[in-house]
């Protein structure tokens, strides 16, 4: 071998070298689903307005080999809940928002760095935006969050909601929702809101400067003139203290949220609490816009192949013996070569008499079936 071709060779297998490996685990897969709640965890820790989100589907999920650990690269779908970022109770408790509510969604790039077996978000990209699918008629049709007339209502009905207690008087922190209704009678308004204990030393009242201030979420229905209100308080945040300490532990602080007044807030009229849409877009370069847009290309390494023992498509005796079913595992596996995947591994059926005897090769007795690697199942809608 010359010199000439020795260098080309060279060159080749160094470049080859520097490809990065990637794994495509499953996104049912209980590593994907890991990262995935890890994901879903801190991007709700990120929102500071509105609701929070859970995890409704991993529509793709990339794991690079690095010397310093593993990163994630995924893409995650979110459906908003109904449970306000201040409520205490457990996202596991909350409700997704169906809907005939109008449902928000988040579509989320995500990157995870994994390093000494504990996963950290490093970098995101979100958006969210409302549901337009399955809208009906007569539904309630949510509303921007400056709306004044709606806005209006909601003063209206927190008067009614302060008339009704004793010796606390609660003002407005947060608007959540805000959305109108053609009924019989005309149309009515269907809000939500986020209250606080408030100081009322001075005219106007303004919210207590107390982390253990009460707070709650409430939901009123009507017209200024004739409404209902119910106001849900949210638990006492109680300090965590340990047993074996005998010091005073800090008092856990709730989620900062400004108040939000007619002119302060929303003036570009959404009609929802966005995700917090960026942290850290340029620290790493496996991040886009949405990935699945993105024109990378790298070397895939399946997390899991069909065992090595099971026959290769081609051999299967159920093919050889049907030309059809041939003619459609060829076509099958062109799509596997595609530039990109979605990859698929191969599913057999075992019956239950081959499989008891160990020594015994796999026996196919069905069709052969393709089973997706991404993306995942759909919890919700």
């Amino acid at each position: 071998m010359n010199l000439l071709s020795f260098t080309v060779v060279l060159g080749l297998l160094v470049g080859t070298w520097a490809q990065p490996i990637v794994r495509r685990p499953l996104c049912d897969s209980p590593e994907a689903e890991e990262a995935a709640l890890v994901a879903q965890d801190y991007l709700n820790a990120q929102h500071h307005h509105g609701y929070k989100y859970v995890l409704n589907q991993i529509d793709d999920i990339k794991v690079y080999a690095k010397p310093d650990g593993d990163e994630y690269d995924m893409e995650v779908d979110l459906l908003e809940t109904d449970c306000h970022v201040l409520d205490p109770l457990p996202l596991a408790n909350c409700t997704v928002r169906p809907k005939v509510q109008t449902a928000v969604e988040g579509d989320c790039d995500v990157v995870l760095k994994k390093v000494g077996g504990v996963l950290k978000v490093i970098a995101f990209k979100c958006k969210s935006e409302v549901s337009t699918e399955d809208l009906c008629l007569g539904c309630p049709s949510l509303l921007p969050l400056n709306n004044t007339d709606a806005l209006d209502f909601v003063h209206a009905s927190l008067t009614t909601f302060n008339n009704m207690t004793v010796n606390t008087t609660h003002v407005l922190l947060e608007v959540g929702r805000l959305s109108s209704q053609v009924v019989s009678g005309g149309p009515i308004f269907i809000t939500e809101y986020v209250v606080v204990e408030g100081n009322c030393t001075e005219d106007p009242c303004v919210p207590l400067n107390d982390a253990m201030a009460a707070r709650g979420i409430c939901t009123a229905k009507g017209t200024i003139a004739q409404h209902s209100v119910d106001c849900k308080m949210f638990s006492t945040l109680i300090p965590i203290v340990d047993a074996n300490s005998t010091a005073a532990a800090d008092p856990v602080l709730p989620p900062v949220v400004h108040v939000h007044t007619h002119g302060l807030s929303h003036k570009h009229g959404h009609s929802h609490h966005k995700l917090t849409a960026l942290h850290n877009p340029h620290q790493n370069v496996l991040l886009s816009a949405e990935s699945a847009e993105s024109a990378e290309v790298v070397p895939v390494v399946p997390a899991a192949a069909a065992p090595a023992a099971d026959p290769a498509p081609a051999a299967d005796p159920a093919l050889a013996a049907d030309p059809a079913l041939a003619a459609d595992s060829d076509s099958a596996g062109e799509s596997l070569t595609s530039k990109e995947p979605p990859l698929f591994f191969w599913k057999r059926d075992v019956s239950a008499a081959a499989a008891a005897v160990v020594d015994a090769p796999a026996v196919q007795t069905g069709p052969v079936t393709l089973v997706p690697v991404c993306p995942g199942r759909v919890r919700f809608f």
